[in-house]
C-alpha cells in the first residue's frame, strides 16, 4: 500500500528544481567535447547546466510525463526568448504575470503536442498549468509543497524557517539554526511524524529508501544532520538549494546564486547547444538495451537506484557496461551512505569499473544540496 500510494504521488510534477549539484556532477564527469551523456531528466535543471560544458549530446529520460514536459519547455525557452532577460524572468524569478504572455507568443508554438497539452491543460482551479510561472512555480509540484509543509510545521512549532535566508555569513547561518531550527528534531511532534515513511514522499523518498535513509537511526536524527548542512555548510548567497528550502525562491534580486544554466554569463552557450538535447520517455534500461555498444561516455543516474530491485539493478549495469565507451563515467547519489552495488549485481560486471571512493567523500561534501548520504563515481577500467 505504502509503494502505491508512493507511486500515486509521483504521477504529476514532482521537482519543479532538481535536488543534486550539477557543479559536482561535471567536476566528476570530466565532461568533453564530442561526449554523449545519458541522463536521467527530472526537473531538467541538471541537464540544461550540462550544455555549458560543451558536451556533443545529451540523451535525457524520464518516466514521468511532467518531467518531460518541463524539460522541453526549458529547451525551447533557451532557442526561442529574446534575452537572457526574459529567460531568467521564466526560470530564476518564475513568478511574474508576463512569464504567461511569454509563453504564448513564443513557446507555445514551439513545443510537441503531447508538452503543449500538458502546459494548457486545467489544474483542479481550471488554471492552465502555465500559470504557475505566474505565481512561483517553484512552490508548486510534489517537493515545492512538500518545503510548503515543512514552513507551515515550523510556525506550528513557533519557528521561522525563512530567518536563515536573510543571513549574512555562515556564522549567522548557523547560530540561528541552533537556536530556532536545530529544537524542533527533539520536538515529539515532529519525531512521531517522521516514524512514517510518507512523511517524506515529498523528497521523493521512496519506503524502501525510507529505511535506508535511516540505517537504525531515528530518522529525525538523521534529517538534523541533514538538514544543518543545507542550512550551515555553505554562504546562503552562493547555494541556491538552501536559498529555494529555507527562503522559497533564488533571491536573485539580491544577488543570490542560481544553476548554471541560468547564469547570464552562460546563456547564449545555453541557446547555441540547446539543440543537443533529446528529451525522451522511456527508461534508462529501455535506452541503453536499443544503443550501439560503446556509444556512451557519461551516465547520470540521480538516485533512482535506490528504488530498484537486485534484478533491475543487474539489468541496468549489464546495459551500462555493453554501451558504454572506453573511458566512460557513471555517476550517482544515495541516500544512505553506501556502495549499494556490491552483492547486488553480476561481479563480471562491477570488475569492468573502478570505483573512486576518496574522491566520491570529497564530492559528497562539496555537494550543495546536501540532503544525500552519498555520491558515488565510476569510470570503466579500459580508460
Amino acid at each position: 500500500m505504502r509503494e502505491r500510494l508512493f507511486t500515486a504521488m509521483f504521477q504529476g510534477m514532482v521537482y519543479p528544481q532538481i535536488w543534486e549539484d550539477p557543479v559536482v556532477d561535471m567536476e566528476a564527469l570530466a565532461i568533453q567535447p564530442g561526449d554523449h551523456i545519458v541522463a536521467i531528466a527530472s526537473g531538467g535543471c541538471n541537464i540544461l547546466s550540462y550544455l555549458t560544458a560543451d558536451p556533443g549530446r545529451i540523451t535525457a529520460l524520464d518516466l514521468n510525463h511532467a518531467h518531460i514536459a518541463l524539460n522541453r519547455l526549458k529547451l525551447a525557452a533557451a532557442r526561442v526568448l529574446p534575452s537572457h532577460w526574459h529567460f531568467a524572468n521564466f526560470f530564476a524569478r518564475a513568478d511574474l504575470k508576463s512569464n504567461v504572455a511569454l509563453f504564448d507568443e513564443y513557446l507555445a508554438g514551439q513545443l510537441d503536442d503531447e508538452s503543449l497539452r500538458y502546459w494548457q491543460s486545467r489544474d483542479a482551479f481550471g488554471r492552465r498549468r502555465i500559470q504557475a510561472f505566474a505565481r512561483g512555480f517553484y512552490q508548486t509540484g510534489l517537493l515545492g509543497r512538500f518545503i510548503g509543509a515543512t514552513h507551515l510545521v515550523g510556525r506550528v512549532l513557533g519557528v521561522n524557517v525563512q530567518a536563515i535566508a536573510a543571513a549574512r555569513s555562515v556564522e549567522e547561518q548557523q547560530a540561528i539554526f541552533d537556536k530556532t531550527v536545530a529544537p524542533v528534531f527533539d520536538h515529539w511532534l515532529l519525531r512521531w511524524l517522521l516514524k512514517h515513511p510518507a512523511s517524506l514522499y515529498g523528497l521523493g523518498i521512496p519506503p524502501a529508501q525510507f529505511v535506508a535513509l535511516a540505517g537504525g537511526q531515528n530518522m529525525s536524527d538523521v534529517l538534523r544532520q541533514r538538514v544543518e548542512k543545507l542550512a550551515c555548510g555553505f554562504s546562503m548567497k552562493d547555494n541556491y538549494f538552501a536559498r529555494q528550502a529555507f527562503g522559497r525562491g533564488y533571491g536573485v534580486s539580491e544577488g543570490g546564486s542560481v544553476p548554471p544554466y541560468l547564469d547570464a554569463r552562460n546563456f547564449n552557450a545555453i541557446q547555441a547547444r540547446s539543440g543537443r538535447v533529446d528529451v525522451r520517455h522511456e527508461s534508462m534500461t529501455q535506452f541503453l538495451a536499443r544503443s550501439p555498444a560503446g556509444s556512451v561516455d557519461a551516465f547520470v543516474l540521480l538516485d533512482a537506484q535506490d528504488w530498484m530491485s537486485s534484478q533491475q539493478l543487474d539489468e541496468l549495469w549489464r546495459e551500462i557496461g555493453r554501451s558504454a565507451a572506453p573511458g566512460a563515467r557513471v555517476i550517482f547519489r544515495t541516500a544512505a551512505d553506501e556502495r549499494l552495488l556490491p552483492g547486488r549485481i553480476a561481479d563480471q560486471s562491477l570488475a569492468a569499473w573502478t570505483y573512486h571512493e576518496a574522491r566520491s567523500r570529497a564530492l559528497n561534501d562539496r555537494d550543495r544540496s546536501s540532503i544525500y548520504g552519498g555520491f558515488h563515481l565510476y569510470t570503466r577500467n579500459d580508460a
